[in-house]
């Protein structure tokens, strides 16, 4: 269950997007929000939430095992991360866990999803309120006393959702992420890259060497510096 890539099949539904070549490359509802609009991506998350708990409920009634549950919600995570279908090229798994732990951890999820929104108003960068959700799940499980199975599933889960966070939180910290994340198109990244005389382009989510136009570009952008910003273009580049 965990593997169905809603994202990638509704983003084709609505505006056919290619999501490993937008925004971050990755398959999930953010980006699915930034290449298909508010509604694609609400619609997303629901339902990688709902596939989240899915699995935990269907787990919970076959077996009688108590951490057969556990098992099933960390595995849903990670078929969300590495879907067989997509060459294990997945999402990033946050939604996903969202679903099954509110099943397995009903009372630690009002905490963690507090932590996500107070992460997200203060840095304005979705991923770190993901990270920070992530890393309270855990410890709060305990304290409210989910089993061991569930804590163990938790940690594990936050382990990979953390590494799988690890590139936008390198981009976070060298200040050449942007807000919100916006979109970045490789393939035009890296032909602007090329003739803007950078080293490289970027690969979808990554930063590039930034390339400095010449001549009356650069002096409008001595006067109107520009926003921090990904993939190595200057604004106005490609011309339209």
């Amino acid at each position: 269950i965990g593997s169905i890539p809603f994202a990638l099949l509704l983003a084709r539904r609505w505006g056919g997007h290619d999501l490993h070549r937008v925004g971050s490359g990755n398959i999930g509802a953010a980006n699915v929000l930034r290449a298909s609009g508010v509604r694609a991506g609400v619609v997303v998350a629901i339902l990688d939430i709902a596939k989240g708990s899915a699995g935990v409920l269907i787990a919970g009634r076959i077996a009688g095992a108590d951490h057969t549950p556990a098992i099933a919600g960390l595995a849903a995570v990670v078929g969300h991360i590495y879907p067989v279908w997509l060459r294990f090229r997945g999402g990033k798994g946050v939604a996903t866990a969202c679903g099954a732990f509110t099943v397995l951890a009903p009372l630690a999820l009002p905490p963690a999803a507090l932590a996500f929104l107070a992460a997200t108003w203060f840095t304005r960068y979705i991923s770190v309120g993901s990270v920070a959700a992530t890393l309270v799940l855990p410890p709060v499980a305990w304290a409210t006393g989910s089993t061991l199975a569930v804590v163990a599933s938790a940690c594990a889960a936050a382990t990979l959702i953390v590494f799988r966070h690890r590139s936008n939180l390198m981009r976070v910290k060298i200040g050449t992420n942007d807000g919100w994340e916006p979109e970045c198109d490789a393939s035009r990244s890296r032909t602007w890259s090329r003739k803007l005389g950078n080293s490289a382009g970027c690969a979808p989510g990554e930063s590039g060497a930034r390339g400095a136009p010449v001549g009356a570009r650069s002096r409008d952008r001595a006067r109107h510096p520009p926003a921090p910003r990904e993939c190595g273009l200057p604004p106005g580049y490609p011309p339209a």
